[in-house]
C-alpha cells in the first residue's frame, strides 16, 4: 500500500515577487546533494517526478536514488518508474484510446465492478487535428470545402469523441479545425510548469504521436508512446522505463545567410542517426542556443523520431520565456514559471557561469557549417546537399532498387511522356514534381520558414513565374495563427497565386492524405512507369506514404518546396540552371527569388504578434458551428452500434476473467511474414488511403460503403475489423516470401498459396496455428502507431524475431502480449539460413518468476535448427503485462 511521501521535508514555499507565494514545491537544492548539479536538465525532470510521487508503492526512494546517481546507473540500464504530468492524444489515436476506455467500462460492468472508476487520473488533452484529405487544393475556399468533407466523412468519429469529452472526467477535447496536435501543444496546451492545487511541478507529457517531442523545444519533457501505454498512464499507472543515457549536443556560432531551420534539422538528424541515439535523450546546449528561435528549437525537437532519440531537449532559458509571452501566456504565469525553474535549478541563464554537466556522449555542430539540403528520396535521414541534388538524383535512377535507387534503365531515363491536361498539351518525365506541399507538423510552427516561403512566392510572382497547373500544390498550417501572420504580412496572396492555398489545419500530405492526382497525370505516371516526385515540408517520406504514384519523395524547407514547384522537377542544379523564365523572357535563377535572413527577420518581427495567438486559442474553447451542432448521447456507458464501420467494440476483453492467463511460450508456429531491414509502422499499419482491392475495402463494400467514402485507415482506427484487415496492407511492403514482388501478400506455408496477409493469417488462426514474424534491423521505426501492435495481435502473431526494434514499437508489442525477441549480434535470419518455411517453437517457462528481463531464450525449428535470442521484455513491469496477456487486461 502507498504511504506518505518520504520527501515531505524538502517541500518548500515559492515566494511571489508581487507578495504572497505561488505555491509549494519539492526543492532539489534542499537535498544538498552535489550530484544534482552535474545532472542533465532532462534527467532533473525525471528526478523531480520521482520525488513528488514517491509513495514506496509505485515509486520508491531507491528509484529516486537511482536517478540522482544517474552518472553511474544509466550505463547499467536500470529501470525506473515515471509519472508524466499529463497525457496528450490526437484524434487518430484518441479514438482507439476512448474506444478502449469505453470497452473497459463495459468489461468492468460485466465483471460486476464499478464502471465509473474508469476515468483519467492525470489531465488528458485530446486534440482533434482531423487529418485533412486534400481533395480541394487550388481554391480560395479550400479550407471550408475540405472541412465540410471532413465532417461528412468523420461525423460519427467526431461525435464519439464529443461523447467522450462529456463521459470522462479530466479530459479536454480541442475541436477539429484548430490545428495540428503538436503545434496546439506548443502554442497553447504546454504549461511548462503546473500549479495544481498550490503544488508546483514541471510540465511533462507523453503523447500518442511520436512527434509529441516537438514540445521538448519549449523545455517540457515529452515523447511519444503507443496509445496503449498512454491509456495506462491516463489511469494512473507509472510508466516503466530504462533510465536513459543523455547525448550532449553542443551548438556554436550562427547559421549562414540563406540557410533555414529545416536545413539545420536535416543535418542534425543525419548526425544523430550516425551517432546512434535510439532509446536515449539528446540535450542541446552551448552558446549557439541563443541564435536559435524557439520555433527553430521546436523544429529540431519535432524530428526526434527521425533521428531515433526519445527526446531532443532544449532546457528553458530567456528565449523560452519570450516565446511564452509572444504566444499569449500571461505575465503572472511567465513569472511563476521563471521563479519556480530558477529556484529548482531547471533554468539556464547564459548570462551566468555554467556548471559543467555530465553527458553520456558528446556531439558538436558549428551552425555556420550547415548548408541548404533536402532529404530523400525514401527516408528522412538520407540528406542530400542542395548543390549535389542533380548528381544524386541521376545516381538514384541508376542504382538498384533500394532506399537510394529506382533501377531505371539508361535508355529509359530521358523518356518524355506527352499527355493532355484539361485540353492543354503537357509533358512528364522522371523526376517531375507532381505534388508540392507545405504540410504541417515540423515546419509550420516556424514563422521564419513559413514567411520565407511566402517571400519566395512574392519574388517569383513579381518576375512572372508560374507553377504548372498539374502540380498539386497545398498549404496546411499547423494552427490558425499562421493564416493570421501570412495575411498581416500581405504575402498570402502570392502563395495563392502559385496555387499554395490553405487547405486546412491538420495532417495532410505527410501522412498520405494528398488526395487524388488529376486522372490525366495519374495515367501518364502509371502507364509509362514514370518515377514522379513529391516535395514536402513534412518529416516522413517513406515509400508509399505520401502518395501511391510518387516513388521519389523529398523533405525540404517550405521555401524550397515553393522553389521546386516553380522548377517543376527535382532534376535540376539550382546553382547553374534557371528555375524558369521571367515575363520578359529572361532566365530566372534560384538566387533571384531567395530571400535574405534579414528580409525574413524583418517580416517576422512586424507580422507575428501575441494577439494572434490569444484570438486563435480563445476561439478553440468556443468550438466551431459544425462541432457545436453535433448531437451526442449522454451516459457513461457507450451504446455500441453493431452496423458502424467507424466505431466498434474491440475484442480485447472478450472472455476476460479475473485471474491472469499467465506466461507462455510458442509451439510449432508458422512464419506469417519474412522481412528485411527498416520495416516501418507505415508498412505494418498504413494510415493513408484504403486500396480498392484490399481486404479492408472488401469489408467496407460488403457493408454498403461506397469507394469514395472509404476515408483512410487513420480515420477508421476505432474499428478493429477494418484495422486488422489493414495490417501489413501497405502497397510497398517487401516480404522475402515473394522473391522481389512488392505488395501486401504472403505465402501460406502449408499449401504454398499466395494470399493477402489478412487471409493467410485467418487461415492459420482457423486451423489453430500460431504465427511469428521474422524481421531485420529497426523493425517498427516511424510513427508510434498502436495499431502496428494491435493489428498483429488480432492476426494471431505471437512473437516477432528481429535484429533490432524501434523503442516505442517494441513496448507496444509487449503491451499487446506479443513476445519481442532479438537475434544475437551479427546474426539474422539469412545468417542462420532461415527461409521462413520452418515451424518455430520458443520455450518459455510458464512460471513468470523464472523469466528475467533481457534473458537468453532458445528458438527451435522443426528442421532441427536452433538459435539463441534475447527476450526484449526490458523491465519487471513488462513481464507482468505479459503475464496478464497485455497492458489493457492488466
Amino acid at each position: 500500500m502507498a504511504s506518505r511521501n518520504a520527501y515531505e521535508s524538502i517541500l518548500k514555499s515559492l515566494p511571489n515577487r508581487g507578495g504572497g507565494e505561488f505555491g509549494k514545491y519539492y526543492s532539489l537544492p534542499a537535498l544538498e546533494d552535489p550530484r544534482i548539479d552535474r545532472l542533465p536538465y532532462s534527467i532533473r525532470i525525471l528526478l523531480e517526478s520521482a520525488i513528488r510521487n514517491c509513495d514506496e508503492f509505485q515509486v520508491k526512494a531507491k528509484d529516486v536514488e537511482k536517478i540522482i546517481d544517474w552518472e553511474n546507473t544509466a550505463p547499467k540500464q536500470v529501470e525506473i518508474p515515471f509519472k508524466p504530468a499529463r497525457v496528450l492524444l490526437q484524434d487518430f489515436t484518441g479514438v482507439p484510446a476512448v474506444v478502449d476506455l469505453a470497452s473497459m467500462r463495459d468489461a468492468m460492468n460485466k465483471l460486476g465492478s464499478d464502471p465509473n472508476k474508469i476515468n483519467p487520473l492525470v489531465p488528458v488533452d485530446l486534440v482533434i487535428d482531423h487529418s485533412v484529405q486534400v481533395d480541394v487544393a487550388r481554391s480560395e475556399n479550400a479550407v471550408q470545402q475540405n472541412m465540410e468533407l471532413e465532417f461528412q466523412r468523420n461525423k460519427e468519429r467526431f461525435g464519439f469523441l464529443k461523447w467522450g469529452s462529456n463521459a470522462f472526467h479530466n479530459m479536454l477535447v480541442v475541436p477539429p479545425g484548430s490545428g495540428i496536435v503538436h503545434q496546439v501543444n506548443l502554442e497553447y496546451l504546454g504549461r511548462v510548469v503546473f500549479n495544481s492545487g498550490g503544488l508546483l511541478y514541471p510540465d511533462s507529457v507523453v503523447g500518442t504521436d511520436s512527434h509529441t517531442t516537438m514540445i521538448d523545444g519549449l523545455g517540457v519533457a515529452g515523447w511519444g508512446v503507443g496509445g496503449i501505454e498512454a491509456e495506462a498512464a491516463m489511469l494512473g499507472q507509472p510508466m516503466s522505463m530504462v533510465l536513459p543515457g543523455v547525448v550532449g549536443f553542443k551548438l556554436t556560432g550562427k547559421l549562414k545567410n540563406g540557410v533555414t531551420a529545416t536545413d539545420l534539422v536535416l543535418t542534425v538528424t543525419q548526425m544523430l542517426r550516425k551517432h546512434g541515439v535510439v532509446g536515449k535523450f539528446v540535450e542541446f546546449y552551448g552558446e549557439g542556443m541563443g541564435e536559435l528561435s524557439l520555433a527553430d528549437r521546436a523544429t529540431i525537437a519535432n524530428m526526434s523520431p527521425e533521428y531515433g532519440a526519445t527526446m531532443g531537449f532544449f532546457p528553458v532559458d530567456h528565449v523560452t520565456l519570450q516565446y511564452l509571452k509572444l504566444t499569449g501566456r500571461s505575465e503572472e504565469t511567465v513569472s511563476m514559471i521563471e521563479s519556480y525553474l530558477r529556484a529548482n535549478k531547471m533554468f539556464v541563464d547564459y548570462n551566468e557561469p555554467q556548471t559543467e554537466r555530465v553527458y553520456s556522449s558528446y556531439l558538436e555542430l558549428q551552425l555556420e557549417d550547415v548548408e541548404p539540403c533536402v532529404s530523400g528520396p525514401k527516408r528522412p535521414h538520407d540528406r542530400v546537399p542542395l548543390k549535389e541534388m542533380k548528381v544524386d538524383w541521376h545516381a538514384c535512377l541508376d542504382n538498384r532498387v533500394g532506399f537510394k535507387g529506382f533501377a531505371v534503365p539508361k535508355e529509359a531515363q530521358a523518356k518524355v511522356v506527352d499527355f493532355s491536361f484539361h485540353g492543354t498539351p503537357a509533358k512528364l518525365t522522371h523526376g517531375d514534381v507532381v505534388i508540392a506541399a507545405i504540410t504541417s507538423c515540423t515546419n509550420t510552427s516556424n514563422p521564419s520558414v513559413m514567411l520565407g516561403a511566402a517571400l519566395v512566392a512574392k519574388k517569383a510572382c513579381e518576375l512572372g513565374l508560374e507553377v504548372k497547373p498539374w502540380i498539386k500544390t497545398s498549404l496546411a498550417p499547423g494552427s490558425g495563427v499562421v493564416k493570421k501572420y501570412l495575411e498581416k504580412s500581405g504575402l498570402q496572396k502570392y502563395l495563392n497565386h502559385l496555387g499554395f492555398h490553405i487547405v486546412g489545419y491538420g495532417c495532410t500530405t505527410c501522412i498520405g492524405n494528398s488526395g487524388d492526382l488529376d486522372e490525366s497525370v495519374a495515367s501518364a505516371i502509371s502507364e509509362n512507369d514514370i518515377v514522379a516526385a513529391a516535395v514536402l515540408s513534412g518529416n516522413r517520406n517513406f515509400e508509399g506514404r505520401v502518395h501511391p504514384l510518387t516513388r521519389a519523395n523529398y523533405l525540404a524547407s517550405p521555401p524550397l518546396v515553393v522553389a521546386y514547384a516553380l522548377a517543376g522537377t527535382v532534376d535540376i542544379d539550382f546553382e547553374t540552371e534557371p528555375i524558369g523564365a521571367s515575363k520578359d523572357g529572361k532566365d530566372v535563377f534560384f538566387r533571384d527569388i531567395w530571400p535574405s535572413n534579414e528580409e525574413i527577420a524583418d517580416i517576422v518581427q512586424s507580422s507575428v504578434l501575441p494577439d494572434m495567438f490569444r484570438q486563435t486559442y480563445e476561439a478553440i474553447t468556443k468550438g466551431n458551428p459544425m462541432w457545436n451542432q453535433l448531437t451526442v448521447p449522454s451516459g457513461t456507458l457507450y451504446s455500441w452500434d453493431p452496423t458502424s464501420t467507424y466505431i466498434h467494440d474491440p475484442p480485447y476483453f472478450k472472455d476476460m476473467t479475473m485471474s491472469p492467463p499467465g506466461a507462455h511460450g510458442v509451439k510449432d508456429a508458422f512464419c506469417l511474414l519474412n522481412f528485411g531491414d527498416s520495416i516501418t509502422t507505415d508498412h505494418i499499419s498504413p494510415a493513408g488511403s484504403i486500396h480498392k482491392d484490399s481486404p479492408a475495402a472488401k469489408y467496407l463494400i460488403d457493408r454498403g460503403v461506397d469507394r469514395r467514402d472509404f476515408n483512410s485507415y487513420g480515420s477508421r482506427r476505432g474499428n478493429d475489423e477494418v484495422m486488422a484487415r489493414g495490417t501489413f496492407a501497405n502497397i510497398r511492403i517487401v516480404n522475402k516470401f515473394l522473391n522481389g514482388e512488392v505488395g501486401p501478400k504472403t505465402i501460406h506455408v502449408p499449401t504454398g498459396e499466395k494470399l493477402s496477409v489478412f487471409d493467410a493469417a485467418m487461415r492459420y488462426k482457423s486451423d489453430g496455428h500460431d504465427t511469428i514474424i521474422l524481421a531485420g534491423a529497426e523493425y517498427g521505426s516511424g510513427s508510434s502507431r498502436d495499431w502496428a501492435a494491435k493489428g498483429p495481435m488480432l492476426l494471431g502473431v505471437k512473437a516477432v524475431i528481429a535484429k533490432s526494434f524501434e523503442r516505442i514499437h517494441r513496448s507496444n508489442l509487449v503491451g499487446m502480449g506479443i513476445i519481442p525477441l532479438c537475434f544475437k549480434a551479427g546474426e539474422d535470419a539469412d545468417f542462420l539460413g532461415l527461409t521462413g518455411y520452418e515451424r518455430y517453437s520458443i520455450d518459455l517457462p510458464s512460471n513468470l518468476h523464472e523469466i528475467r528481463p533481457g534473458q537468453d531464450v532458445v528458438v527451435v525449428t522443426d528442421n532441427g535448427k536452433s538459435f539463441t535470442c534475447t527476450i526484449r521484455f526490458d523491465t519487471e513491469v513488462e513481464l507482468a503485462y505479459f503475464d496478464h496477456g497485455g497492458i489493457l487486461p492488466t
